[in-house]
């Protein structure tokens, strides 16, 4: 099966819609400018990036890189916080413009006389931000909202710098792209499966659920993994972070024999706080022939924002060559569009 992946012609016919290749140029994405500008009408005490899956999930990163100078969260449904208020920044984001949740929680921020700034591709957000004279930062409409992590990571910087809320310097995002872009070219599948680190994890983990845990600095790049792992692969998956691992999950593991359908991923940072890095051996060692050995995945990067950026690109190439190994196109996600036709029936 080794040689699979390297097939280059199997690859075009399983990958139609070129996932690997959109995958490669999401460095691209770094550097992109925008036609809006965010200008506070006040006061920020607090931010919350309203948005739904792939559109909101990138919020995450957020609390790891760049870091902001108030309280905040991503919502994923349909209302707000009870703190919301005229003080509150409310990122709306929604890469079809037409997710049901985020229309509503926009709604609900008018309300209560947020300031708010919309991130869409087009589709009824879009249109509200243009009639409503909201700041819209447009993202590129013809790729999948789980492969414009960088496009959104793009546009929430661009809105919170100049609102002053960052601590680390916003114009790293732009400075890492060509180093993003030349790791991302190792990923590649032109690169054999022996040098090509992305499809020699999706090997072992053909046929398993895929649990990626890591510490909280990289735990947005996790969490990527397992949206990937869900759509692209079409795979079930699930993370966690340390050291809340070591609070209840490594108890799960305890009672169970090492032999089940799961494979173990670790993404260990050397730049996580020291006593999580010792909670990867530690606990590795006291789940020996309890749970499968973990695929021990260290993050390329000097820097924070360099590491985040490589995990999460390095999740979607594992998801699409895994999706190829199981003989599914990995774009289309048919199921959520009946679910969508089915909620409104």
């Amino acid at each position: 099966m080794s040689l699979v992946l390297d097939d280059l012609k199997m690859i075009h016919e399983r990958d139609p819609q070129d996932a690997l290749g959109v995958a490669g140029k999401q460095w691209q994405y770094l550097t992109s400018v925008f036609d809006a500008q965010f200008t506070p009408k006040g006061d920020i005490a607090n931010v919350v990036v309203a948005g739904m899956g792939g559109s909101g999930w990138p919020g995450l990163i957020l609390k790891s890189w760049p870091r902001l100078k108030v309280p905040f969260e991503v919502v994923s449904t349909y209302t707000l916080p009870d703190y919301v208020n005229e003080h509150t920044l409310v990122i709306s984001s929604s890469h079809s413009g037409n997710t049901e949740e985020t229309l509503a929680a926009l709604e609900d921020a008018e309300r209560r006389g947020a300031q708010i700034a919309v991130v869409a591709s087009g589709g009824k957000l879009l249109d509200a931000a243009q009639a409503k004279g909201l700041p819209l930062f447009k993202v590129e409409h013809n790729i999948q909202p789980r492969m414009a992590t960088f496009y959104f990571l793009n546009a929430y910087v661009s809105i919170l710098s100049a609102a002053g809320l960052t601590i680390d310097d916003p114009s790293e995002l732009a400075a890492a792209s060509a180093w993003v872009q030349g790791e991302l070219e190792q990923l590649a599948p032109t690169v054999p499966t022996a040098q090509n680190l992305a499809k020699q994890i999706a090997l072992e983990l053909v046929g398993k659920t895929a649990i990626i845990y890591s510490g909280p600095l990289l735990y947005p790049a996790a969490h990527k993994w397992k949206i990937c792992m869900n759509e692209n692969a079409k795979n079930t998956a699930w993370d966690d972070f340390y050291p809340e691992f070591n609070h209840n999950e490594f108890i799960g593991w305890s009672g169970q024999p090492v032999q089940k359908p799961f494979a173990v991923v670790e993404l260990r940072s050397n730049l996580e706080h020291p006593r999580v890095q010792k909670r990867f051996t530690v606990s590795e060692r006291l789940l020996s022939g309890k749970r499968p050995a973990p695929i021990v995945v260290e993050p390329k990067g000097e820097t924070l924002l360099q590491q985040l950026l490589w995990g999460i690109a390095m999740g979607d190439f594992v998801s699409v060559y895994l999706a190829l190994l199981n003989n599914i196109n990995p774009t289309p996600v048919d199921l959520v569009e009946k679910f969508k036709v089915a909620l409104d029936e």
